[in-house]
């Protein structure tokens, strides 16, 4: 690549990533928004957990969706309407009176703008316009974006929870979310879908390569992995604020429990897109999910101190949302990029069923049981299951230089 191309590539990564850092700080920190909402409308920890448990699933429900109009008519049009759709959704929440309005705006309207503006389109989009050696880092950059926007979200929205209350918080996150149509417009430049993108390999058709690719098992096996991740993190990002409180600390502590994932996936995610133009990728993705059944273990025999939750959050956040780049890029390697956003999308709608457990379950277990013990239990097994079912994934061995 020449400067030009260089230089065009780094403002593509960049805008995609800061457009992920908005919509997936808003997403990742709704934790830290069940006790007030509780508080303030009696609607009960199972009512506000099926309405997250909701959203959950619509946003990885859209996720295909956006990414097929975004591969046939091109990303912007589809960032611009979940922008909207994601600052409607956060700034009715505010009003809602019962479960059901809940579940329209946070379960319906912002899961449904987080999911435009999120992995399938941007990855999806990026890809095809990078040549093949830059994709593998990209998407670790542009998962990165996201992680930062965790770092930064999770205490500023607690400190405006604090001292001004969870609705200021809830418009300030609505307000900001319209920041991506500009970002948009930056990353999409002035190309066509048609001109943008690069075909690496004949195109079979959209509706022919999704049907080849759910009779591959490969790809099946990658959706049986992201399953189980989809389920660790809405558990922890629903529920995470309420395991710090039943250990007695403060809202506080779960605020930088959650930037502190955060700040640690930006170094998992940049490591493990690297890792990915060396390693077989389904290696990186058994080592991540067998680690997480080792570190759900070790944080349950540990004394639940406010450093516990520290390091915990720390070892979890090096593996949180670092499954994307190696997951992505499976898919790319399996079918090509030409279709990207629409087959990684059908994955993240896996995930996100997993996600709908992992959120809803939760709050179950908490009003059964007083307690998440079950969850982490179920967890640990899941992880461990997700770590052999990537083993027999069809990929090639990696060449490293020439």
């Amino acid at each position: 690549m020449d400067k030009k191309q260089t230089r065009a590539a780094w403002v593509i990564m960049l805008s995609a990533a800061a457009i992920l850092a908005i919509t997936m700080g808003a997403r990742q920190s709704v934790g830290l928004f069940v006790s007030p909402i509780n508080a303030s409308t009696g609607l009960g920890i199972v009512s506000i957990s099926f309405a997250l448990a909701v959203g959950q699933f619509i946003w990885g429900l859209v996720q295909p969706i956006f990414g097929a109009i975004a591969d046939k008519k091109g990303s912007y049009g589809v960032l611009v309407a979940g922008a909207l759709l994601l600052a409607a959704g956060l700034a009715l929440t505010p009003f809602v009176n019962s479960k059901w309005s809940l579940v329209a705006t946070m379960g319906l309207l912002s899961a449904a703008g987080a999911g435009a503006g999120s992995f399938s389109v941007l990855i999806g989009s990026t890809s095809q316009k990078l040549p093949s050696g830059r994709r593998a880092f990209a998407g670790g950059f542009i998962n990165a974006g996201g992680s930062l926007g965790q770092f930064i979200f999770a205490p500023l929205l607690q400190t405006i929870i604090s001292g001004f209350g969870w609705v200021a918080a809830m418009f300030t996150m609505a307000t900001t979310t319209l920041l991506t149509i500009p970002l948009a417009s930056v990353m999409c430049g002035k190309e066509s879908a048609e001109k943008s993108v690069t075909i690496d390999q004949p195109s079979l058709g959209l509706w022919h390569q999704v049907r080849q690719a759910m009779r591959d098992r490969s790809y099946l096996c990658l959706h049986a992995g992201f399953f189980t991740c989809g389920f660790h993190i809405a558990f922890l990002v629903t529920h995470l604020p309420g395991e710090v409180a039943l250990c007695g600390h403060s809202a506080n502590v779960s605020a930088a429990s959650i930037a502190i994932i955060g700040l640690f996936n930006i170094a998992g995610s940049l490591f493990a897109g690297s890792l990915g133009t060396r390693y077989r990728m389904k290696y990186i993705l058994a080592v991540m999910y067998g680690s997480r059944a080792v570190m759900i273990g070790i944080y349950l025999l540990a004394p639940k101190t406010v450093l516990t939750f520290y390091i915990f959050a720390a070892a979890l956040g090096f593996t949180w949302l670092a499954t994307v780049p190696p997951t992505a890029g499976l898919v790319g390697k399996l079918f090509g990029i030409r279709y990207l956003a629409t087959l990684f999308g059908l994955t993240l709608l896996t995930h996100q069923i997993g996600g709908f457990l992992g959120a809803w379950l939760g709050g179950l277990a908490m009003a059964h049981d007083g307690n998440f013990l079950w969850m982490w239990y179920a967890d640990i097994i899941l992880a461990s299951l997700a770590a052999l079912v990537n083993l027999p994934i069809r990929e090639e061995k990696i060449h490293v230089g020439v």
